[in-house]
């Protein structure tokens, strides 16, 4: 008995010495991670649009709680709480780790704390705790590029832990779910800090042997002209519909607005099952961002492109014409396609063309280009893929071709096919984004920018301003080209018949623009398309795209109006006040 303890001893004392010298260690010394604070976020001119305020929350340690289901019910009763909020904390527990601090309450006002204060004895292993939440003081009119932040869920922690970044948000409760938030979540979030204490066998602290200061996210300054943001969105007067407006020179996005759109700040708290419920259930859907998510046809916005196109394969020149009588056939078949004019525009080249928008000049033109060489055009322009731009939520819309309709429905193309892509219709779709970095390119004579919401970033005295790779730039066989086509999109702004005139005709400066009026549903050869007959939400989605000033483009812009009818009269007007509120001096109506 006695070499057994002898052996005993040695093991403990001289073998295992090191393990439980460690394990003694720990048990007198604990380590707290300290969370960082998120980088700020500002416009171009330094406004102020993603804070942190100070914020009161209420927390439990699992294992610190004796009956945590009865412990949530009596706090329930006390503070007021939603059934259906104590029963996902319930459910959240299942799965929480016990010794890891749990938000019951992400939010608490002053009365809240006080009365909890009071109450607080009945309530072991719950606390009030101090820190600091997101807060976007623009609310809407932002959200749908900030995104939000909202409470690390399981799949969250998931991918958190895949990417071996668990650590880092030891002290976090939050992290970016959308838009900029999302997309710049490992430079917004910081690097966390922590701090060494010694504590006695009851846990009271003894002393503070280390600590180490957290090192706050950085500081992101994007292109976004907030004072323009609010113009966009004051125009589209809370109607259905997207404006995007870029720069040309360098890509920045000065403004992206979606409509209508919801206040991310009950996010960042944790939105309640019948308010997110509302929103994802409403027919304007207004989670969904319009201007990088919406997919419509972009209709006779396109109409420039496809000329373009025409004259770079030397199907059509600046001078061509065709007689337009109001209707165009496919030879040996019977079906007419009609022109919106239903006169007719009579003898027509390709500037009248643009400049009145008539169908039928791009019905020829798209019979004769054929649906291959359209296709293959329209690409570098962006249609049918990512324009790049720094947000994950972007759709790439459709660009239709003989092996997309094989593969999507397994059928071959039809030249009928080919004729609806000629006006910008059929299985065409676009966002409002593509179709504003198209133009861009236009703006550009080919030179390719990504679009971006980014303008730098700052730690302390040291900024990071965005870098920008533009792609390999589009090269036609005659340059030349992109100036034709360019004078018809100015000529459709300062034309006497063209759809933008009215719009442009006494403006200070010069423009090319563009409108569309999309069909959001097909009707009868024979039919005649009266929209007070018409559901409201199957009605014409009405587009404008452009640049100003001609001579030296500095606003790209696109808008869209969903079933607002005719493009020129109905988003025209908002595109335009846009191009003013950015290029001309609110005091004096002149160019800045």
């Amino acid at each position: 008995m006695i070499s057994v303890l002898v052996v005993n001893l040695y093991q403990l004392q001289v073998v295992a010495h090191k393990d439980y010298q460690t394990r003694s260690k720990d048990n007198r010394t604990r380590v707290i991670p300290t969370a960082p604070n998120r980088g700020l976020i500002f416009d171009r001119n330094g406004i102020l649009i993603a804070e942190n305020r100070p914020a009161f929350s209420l927390q439990m340690i699992p294992e610190k709680v004796k009956d945590s289901a009865v412990a949530l019910d009596n706090l329930a009763e006390l503070m007021e709480l939603d059934a259906e909020h104590i029963e996902e904390l319930k459910e959240r527990l299942k799965r929480h780790r016990r010794f890891k601090p749990l938000t019951v309450i992400s939010q608490l006002d002053e009365a809240q704390v006080a009365l909890f204060s009071v109450n607080q004895h009945r309530f072991t292993g719950f606390s009030v705790e101090a820190g600091l939440k997101r807060h976007y003081p623009y609310a809407e009119e932002l959200t749908h590029l900030l995104g939000y932040v909202g409470r690390i869920n399981a799949r969250d922690t998931q991918n958190l832990e895949l990417a071996d970044k668990m650590g880092q948000y030891a002290a976090t409760n939050d992290i970016g779910k959308l838009g900029i938030e999302r997309y710049y979540e490992d430079q917004l979030h910081g690097i966390p800090g922590y701090r060494k204490e010694e504590v006695n066998n009851r846990g009271r602290i003894i002393q503070t042997i280390e600590e180490q200061a957290p090192v706050a996210g950085d500081d992101l300054y994007l292109s976004v002209d907030l004072k323009l943001q609010e113009s966009a969105i004051e125009l589209l007067d809370g109607r259905r519909g997207a404006v995007v407006a870029i720069d040309p020179k360098d890509g920045g996005i000065l403004a992206m607005v979606s409509s209508p759109s919801y206040d991310p700040n009950q996010f960042v708290h944790g939105i309640s099952g019948p308010a997110y419920r509302e929103l994802l259930n409403s027919l304007d859907r207004p989670l969904i961002n319009r201007a990088t998510q919406g997919q419509y046809a972009p209709a006779s916005t396109v109409k420039p492109h496809l000329g373009l196109a025409g004259l770079e394969h030397e199907i059509i020149t600046e001078n061509t014409k065709i007689w337009d009588p109001g209707w165009w056939q496919i030879p040996g078949v019977e079906r007419r396609y009609r022109d919106w004019k239903k006169w007719g525009h009579g003898w027509v080249d390709l500037h009248h063309s643009v400049a009145e928008s008539c169908d039928t000049y791009f019905y020829d033109l798209a019979y004769k280009m054929g649906i291959d060489k359209i296709s293959q055009f329209m690409l570098p322009f962006g249609f049918g893929e990512s324009t790049g731009i720094d947000i994950h939520e972007e759709y790439y819309g459709i660009l239709p071709s003989r092996d997309w309709k094989r593969i999507k429905y397994n059928q071959p193309w039809y030249i009928g096919d080919t004729i609806s892509i000629g006006i910008g219709q059929g299985y065409w779709t676009a966002t409002p984004l593509q179709m504003a970095q198209s133009v861009a390119i236009i703006a550009n004579r080919g030179e390719r920018i990504p679009p971006h919401l980014l303008k730098e970033s700052r730690q302390g005295d040291e900024v990071t301003e965005y870098e920008v790779e533009p792609l390999p730039p589009i090269e036609l066989k005659d340059e030349a080209n992109w100036d034709i086509i360019a004078k018809s999109m100015y000529l459709t702004a300062h034309r006497l018949n063209g759809s933008g005139y009215n719009l442009f005709k006494d403006s200070p400066y010069k423009a090319a623009v563009k409108s569309g009026t999309g069909q959001v549903f097909g009707i009868a050869e024979d039919a005649k398309y009266k929209a007070e007959e018409v559901d409201e939400r199957l009605r014409d989605n009405a587009l404008f795209v452009g640049y100003a000033p001609y001579e030296d483009p500095k606003i790209v812009v696109a808008v869209i109006v969903e079933n607002a009818g005719w493009g020129a009269a109905n988003a025209g007007p908002v595109a335009k006040a846009v191009m003013d509120a950015y290029l001309l001096d609110p005091n004096t109506g002149e160019l800045k």
